[in-house]
């Protein structure tokens, strides 16, 4: 009677032992997707830093080149009232 107890107490412990090496195994698993998404989040989040980065540099030398070519057109707008006023028609 007495080993059929202890049988039945070893069991139990057994189960018990089983349930928490799987739950362990299970959050461990869960950390390791969680660590494994968590560094492809950094990994897309970087690269559109990256891209932003670098829209905004293309951008400011798209700005500089209007720019420039509005200084360049504009200078022969400032002519123009000259050539109006020996105009005959």
């Amino acid at each position: 009677m007495l080993k059929l107890i202890n049988t039945k107490i070893l069991l139990a412990i057994l189960a018990a032992l089983t349930a928490i090496g799987g739950a362990v195994a299970y959050q461990r698993d869960e950390t390791e997707k969680a660590a494994a998404a968590a560094a492809k989040a950094a990994a897309i989040l970087e690269q559109q830093q990256r891209n932003a980065e670098e829209q905004r540099k293309r951008d400011e030398a798209f700005r500089q080149q209007v720019e420039q070519n509005k200084k360049r057109h504009n200078s022969a707008a400032a002519k123009e009232g000259k050539t109006w006023k020996t105009y005959l028609p």
